[in-house]
């Protein structure tokens, strides 16, 4: 078996995951925003449970479709606060939808949302040589950057934590550990 990192457990959708999306560099501008939206509706559980629940949130959520997501009204809210297959945490999904509001208020500017949260590495990955999951923080100066801007354009559910969670799991940031088998140099 290989070396992972040490948060990766053994169900194969979470090595699947580890292995082929995490920390791998992301630039389509819906899938950045999907992903923002996930790591949100993480907030205070694991992201294990937010990626086998990934499936029923694309179809709840159109998947993830700004254009549609914006056109959401009280009765799209109640619907999702009856699906059983999501989170239902009516502060979570008012704010996905007002997130696309500020994604769509980005795009108007003419920045594509993949360039806007790039900027924030300067559009490159930032890499990092981390010895141990110990080693790896839960904000950066960046991450808070990030949410800071995101919060003054509106969005909600983009504390620094969050954001650098999304940082690491869209590949802005390359936070594999040394022991693991994808980290940026081979273990000492």
């Amino acid at each position: 078996m290989k070396p992972r990192c040490a948060w990766v457990n053994h169900d194969p959708l979470y090595i699947d995951y580890h292995d082929h999306e995490w920390g791998r560099p992301l630039y389509d501008d819906q899938k950045l925003f999907e992903l923002l939206m996930l790591e949100g509706m993480q907030a205070g559980l694991s992201w294990y449970t937010i990626l086998k629940k990934r499936k029923a949130f694309r179809e709840a959520f159109d998947d993830f479709l700004p254009e549609k997501i914006t056109t959401y009204n009280e009765d799209k809210i109640s619907e999702l606060m009856k699906n059983k297959a999501i989170i239902r945490n009516r502060r979570k999904i008012e704010a996905v939808i007002q997130n696309a509001r500020v994604y769509q208020g980005i795009q108007s500017r003419g920045i594509p949302f993949s360039t806007y949260i790039w900027s924030f590495t300067n559009g490159e990955p930032l890499v990092f040589y981390r010895k141990t999951i110990d080693d790896v923080p839960v904000m950066t100066p960046e991450s808070e950057l990030m949410s800071k801007q995101l919060k003054q354009a509106g969005m909600k559910f983009v504390g620094p934590t969050i954001c650098y969670a999304f940082m690491q799991a869209a590949g802005l940031v390359n936070d594999h550990t040394a022991d693991c088998f994808l980290s940026p140099r081979p273990s000492p």
